[in-house]
């Protein structure tokens, strides 16, 4: 079948199952966008309403359906707006597919109008990149793109191709793509043995779940070997829900803003299980002090995350749903009462808590989890209302808690949740954000009403960029350099001048009744929630100190 570059490019992402595509169009990219035209009723196309919002979204898609995100945009800045967001699923090890186009093969490194080296850029942020030069190749690099961002450790694949390559005319010929499956026969029989025997010798095991474990699909395993090892469960950002946060062995959140009983537990431990984690400077504290009384067993994906940031003892390498599942085969019932016992007494005297009476980030999060029966898709932003999203909302399966983590993505949020909601058309989707985040990229509220995608974005606003405001309290004799927002901005009235529903909560029966309408509505809604510019996260853990010097808002008073 002869079909040019542009067509080529959308029998592709159709070989894929693709159904939704985020970008924005440009001179470069035409060729394409006209035959996504022509394909309308088959791929979805979301214009966004900038670059970075299309790739948040990708991104948001492929956390939220397992599958590959697809972003496109055109040459010079078109590509580059996608770096930010790029980078954010690199961090996370997202499978996301960035298509990108430039200007003709024969202006290339020529400084020509809207030409940049978006493969230079971006290699340093990719699992690995492509530039197209010959239409013979085009389909092929598609597909292997493909394959290379959901193999082994996901993360983004970008694919630039010059403007006259998706205008010649080549032969194509249809392929039947495979699932990409798992390699289980190169996870090692030694390594799984010797996992086995630290974890039968040990007396007070804990387990430590990652965003590997969401990944990887791993939860139903994840769930049994926990229940094996009979030992308390902590977690990073990204592993949220790949363990039910109901559960009573589960403890919360570890590292800087994890709970204390995580903090201690970890620290008292003489085996940690590490499950598709690896252990960022946020969750380890004093890399030299971090459970130091401990064995470290990881399991984990990728070889090089092994010994990286902390010295372990043994590893198993490999996928983590096989790995647990190889474990489980093995591993004989264990018993732990006295450990779980005493994690059970530290839960119970170091709750989380938050001032009843006013209204705060953590009621409107606990608010948003009862009205949702905890059934929501909650994305959100970067800092406290990220933190409290974290600590406040049980996420019991995985998929549900979207947030960037690794780069720590002021603007993520709601692009994230744009994508969410296209790929799970079903699930009420939730963007938490503060001001300062929202500020980033709110202009992607009339992309959610361009297209009439449902979701509330709730804006804790508390005047400031808080979390800096936060450190500038604690560590800077609260010298508030540039980060109060106490200015005339009304996000009620731009969200209604971009077409959505705007609702103001100063209390807290104001936000209940706010977030019972959000939901009834079918709509865009935004709910501007004004808490107090002083409001904390706690626990916390001072930058370069041990993860067991965890202290909240009672030992700052005493």
């Amino acid at each position: 079948m002869q079909l040019t570059g542009s067509e080529i490019v959308v029998e592709c992402l159709k070989e894929q199952g693709v159904d939704t595509v985020f970008g924005y169009p440009g001179g470069a990219i035409l060729n394409v966008y006209d035959a996504l035209y022509k394909h309308s009723d088959e791929i979805t196309h979301i214009l966004t309403s900038h670059e970075q919002g299309a790739s948040h979204a990708a991104d948001g898609y492929a956390r939220a359906t397992g599958r590959v995100g697809v972003c496109l945009a055109t040459s010079g800045p078109g590509a580059t707006n996608l770096v930010t967001g790029i980078a954010t699923a690199y961090m996370d090890s997202i499978p996301v597919v960035a298509i990108t186009c430039n200007v003709n093969l024969p202006l290339l490194g020529k400084d020509s109008f809207q030409e940049v080296d978006i493969t230079g850029i971006t290699l340093p942020i990719t699992k690995h990149n492509f530039i197209v030069k010959d239409i013979n190749s085009l389909a092929d690099t598609i597909r292997r793109a493909f394959e290379i961002a959901q193999t082994g450790r996901p993360g983004p694949v970008l694919i630039d191709i010059p403007k006259d390559v998706t205008g010649v005319i080549a032969e194509y010929e249809k392929k039947v793509i495979e699932p990409v499956r798992p390699d289980e026969v190169s996870v090692s029989d030694e390594e799984i043995n010797t996992a086995v025997e630290m974890i039968e010798a040990a007396e007070k095991p804990y387990i430590f779940v990652g965003g590997g474990a969401v990944l990887s699909d791993a939860s139903d395993e994840l769930f049994e070997f926990v229940k094996r090892v009979d030992a308390p469960v902590c977690d990073t950002l990204m592993g949220k829900g790949a363990f039910p946060g109901t559960d009573e062995l589960y403890t919360g959140m570890l590292g800087m803003h994890g709970t204390k009983t995580s903090n201690f537990g970890v620290s008292e431990c003489d085996l940690l299980i590490v499950v598709g984690a690896r252990f960022s400077d946020r969750v380890t504290g004093n890399a030299k002090k971090f459970a130091n009384h401990a064995k470290i067993l990881q399991f984990d994906v990728d070889p090089a995350e092994m010994d990286k940031n902390i010295v372990i003892t043994a590893g198993v390498t490999g996928d983590i749903k096989t790995v647990l599942k190889k474990v489980n085969e093995k591993l004989s019932q264990q018993s732990h009462k006295p450990w779980v016992k005493q994690i059970e007494e530290y839960k119970a005297k170091y709750p989380l808590s938050y001032h009843p009476d006013v209204l705060s980030g953590p009621f409107v999060v606990e608010e948003i989890y009862r009205q949702t029966k905890g059934d929501a898709i909650i994305t959100t932003e970067v800092g406290q209302h990220q933190m409290w999203a974290a600590q406040f909302y049980k996420y019991s399966r995985p998929r549900t808690f979207l947030t960037s983590g690794g780069l720590g993505t002021m603007g993520y949020g709601l692009g994230a949740s744009l994508g969410a909601k296209m790929g799970v058309p079903d699930k009420t989707v939730v963007n938490i954000a503060g001001d300062g985040c929202f500020r980033m990229n709110m202009n992607e509220i009339a992309t959610a009403v361009r297209h009439n995608i449902p979701i509330i974005q709730v804006v804790i606003n508390n005047h400031v960029l808080g979390m800096v405001r936060q450190w500038q309290t604690l560590f800077y004799e609260k010298r508030y350099s540039q980060t109060v927002l106490n200015d005339a901005v009304d996000f009620v009235k731009l969200a209604e001048a971009m077409g959505a529903t705007g609702l103001r909560a100063n209390t807290q029966q104001e936000f209940r009744v706010a977030f019972e309408k959000a939901l009834t509505l079918g709509k865009p809604v935004v709910i501007d929630c004004q808490i107090d510019s002083d409001e904390k996260v706690w626990p916390m853990v001072a930058p370069g100190a041990p993860i067991s010097d965890a202290f909240d808002e009672g030992d700052v008073a005493r």
